[in-house]
């Protein structure tokens, strides 16, 4: 009977524990706007044989378990579904695992559905987030998070209102009900994947974004207040999404105006849906939410080895005596071949560095680096030493090396059949200086820069893909300096020696936030491209700087940089 009653009683510790786990954020019968036309379920809860509506009117939060080793950020996962559903299961689950592995306490926000009648589409799911914000904040000390450390992360409609809550925190969306609205309902760090109706074209009505975040008469929706206490945020949106990719871009853009630092993660081709949570991991290391930043380490000194090179040759850029606009001051430019020991892919990657176009190095951080990087991955490099000093008035700086490159693109597509590779699979890459010098070589190659003096000049110099690492010089505000209004406002556009002619190839770009040249250098090239149909890939890193990967903390976005090229050209290579 003792026994008996002892297994009863801790059913019942067991069962109030369970309890305690689903917590209603409204005292009863406090819920402002109650409706009985909305509910407050999973779709997977909803769809269930023997759902009761009534019985489930009340948005709740469900707390889940504690980290094994918690680092005192707390993170609400948001699910999407049109403001019509609370449907993301899977990715809940996900961001979970994911989260709580890395030491980080979640909670699964679960708000009214569907849409409210006589209101705004997000109205009662604002006045839901708002009041679960304060109740997370509330439950800190219990718990044992920060209570400014708490986050949001969700999707689609889930990602919109995201935007409201890390945005908006300080516009009043209901009136007091007791103690808990008097904590603040900020929030200090946002994960918004693929946000829905962020658009003018697409937000009065919440729909796909109807002339696709484009027009002179498309902005940024003006839903979101973007107060004082917005928070540092994370944006990923795929390329092709219906819910405009330009939402995040216009996003981007107005939190660089304020200051507050930010990441935009843009994916080629993909519709509607949440990608690239490791970057989201890594941005929540960089600003500190996952713990201690680690100490900085040097990007040469992780890759010295060229054990994956088995062959190295060296060969000038032009035949002696025919170098166009000859400067004596200039270096003699030259290119080197590097072929992998174990060649799993008949492409060609070119690689050059940046240096302001005063001067540029083929082994220095810019370069060696990447080309073992890829060799190591079975792709054949060309390096390029390109002319600098930038050559005398009335030459632009860049017209030497843009002979160069596109002199060097040749040579390459000539000898490439004769080493067994593809003389039309030739990608092209550089950074800064150099990274200008992509642009001109992805955007400008039916423009000649030399007149013809040998045959090699017969072939054309247009490639099948870029890589743009923080690109300088790139909008008007910087033609020759840093961006004086760091490429944010409209007057700040792409400068003219870009003809983005029709044989514009895609890009993956790769930018430091804080870098003086902008980051926006980056995202109007995608911005531009996307406009001409051309799908290309982005990544900025919050609170990084020019040359953000010569020395990086492990387990941020700048220490793996590599590997964003590395995926973006198994991808593209469909390597295995």
């Amino acid at each position: 009977m003792k026994r008996y009653i002892l297994i009863v009683a801790g059913l019942f510790l067991s069962l109030a524990l369970l309890a305690q786990e689903r917590e209603f954020i409204w005292p009863r019968n406090k819920m402002p706007n109650a409706s009985d036309t909305q509910i407050a379920a999973m779709t997977s809860e909803s769809k269930a044989e023997g759902f009761n509506p009534a019985k489930h009117r009340q948005p709740y939060l469900e707390w889940f378990e504690a980290p094994a080793n918690p680092n005192g950020t707390c993170m609400i996962l948001i699910s999407g579904g049109s403001y019509k559903n609370c449907c993301d299961m899977d990715l809940i689950a996900l961001w979970r695992k994911e989260l709580t592995a890395k030491g980080v306490q979640c909670v699964n926000f679960v708000y009214r559905t569907p849409r409210p009648e006589g209101m705004p589409y997000y109205m009662t799911a604002w006045e839901d987030g708002q009041r679960a914000v304060r109740k997370v904040r509330s439950q800190a000390a219990r718990r044992g998070f920060d209570p400014e450390k708490i986050g949001v992360v969700g999707m689609s409609a889930g990602g919109h209102l995201s935007l409201l809550l890390s945005s908006g925190s300080q516009t009043v969306t209901y009136d007091r009900v007791d103690a808990i609205d008097d904590l603040p309902c900020h929030i200090n760090v946002a994960i918004v994947n693929a946000p829905a109706y962020v658009t003018s074209d697409a937000d009065e009505l919440g729909i796909p974004a109807s002339r696709q975040g484009y027009g002179a008469d498309v902005s940024l929706s003006k839903v979101f207040p973007f107060d004082e206490k917005t928070c540092p945020i994370s944006l990923h949106h795929g390329g092709a999404d219906k819910y405009s990719p330009n939402g995040s871009t216009l996003v981007y853009r107005k939190l660089r105006k304020m200051g507050v630092p930010a990441e935009l993660h843009l994916y080629p081709d993909k519709g509607h849906g949440a990608y690239g949570f490791d970057r989201a991991l890594e941005f929540l290391t960089q600003m500190g939410f996952l713990g201690p930043v680690e100490p900085e380490v040097a990007l040469l000194d992780r890759f010295q080895s060229d054990s994956a090179r088995a062959f190295y040759s060296k060969e000038p850029v032009w035949p002696e005596g025919k170098i166009p606009d000859f400067q004596a001051e200039q270096c003699v430019p030259y290119l080197e071949w590097h072929i992998p020991a174990v060649r799993k892919t008949d492409a060609i990657q070119i690689i050059y560095s940046g240096g302001s176009y005063k001067n540029n190095d083929p082994d220095g951080f810019e370069v060696a680096p990447a080309r073992r990087y890829l060799n190591a991955m079975g792709i054949t490099v060309v390096t390029l030493k390109y002319r600098t000093p930038r050559p005398a008035a009335p030459l632009a700086k860049h017209t030497t090396a843009w002979q160069d490159l596109q002199r060097t693109i040749r040579i390459v597509r000539s000898e490439a059949a004769g080493k067994g590779l593809n003389p039309d699979k030739i990608g092209i890459m550089g950074s800064s200086a150099g990274g200008h010098l992509t642009l001109m070589g992805v955007t400008s190659s039916r423009h000649n820069s030399y007149n013809k003096i040998d045959k090699t000049d017969n072939l054309p110099c247009n490639v099948q893909w870029g890589i743009g690492i923080y690109p300088a010089y790139s909008l008007t505000d910087g033609i020759d300096k840093h961006n004086t209004t760091k490429g944010n406002d409209d007057s700040a556009v792409l400068v003219p020696e870009f003809s983005f002619d029709l044989d514009t190839a895609p890009m993956l770009l790769i930018h430091g936030d804080a870098d003086v040249w902008a980051s926006m250098n980056s995202v109007k090239v995608w911005e531009k491209m996307r406009a001409m149909g051309v799908q290309s890939e982005l990544h900025t890193l919050a609170t990084r700087p020019h040359c953000f990967q010569r020395t990086a903390s492990p387990g941020t976005g700048s220490y793996t940089w590599l590997d964003r090229i590395g995926e973006y050209l198994t991808a593209r290579l469909k390597l295995e």
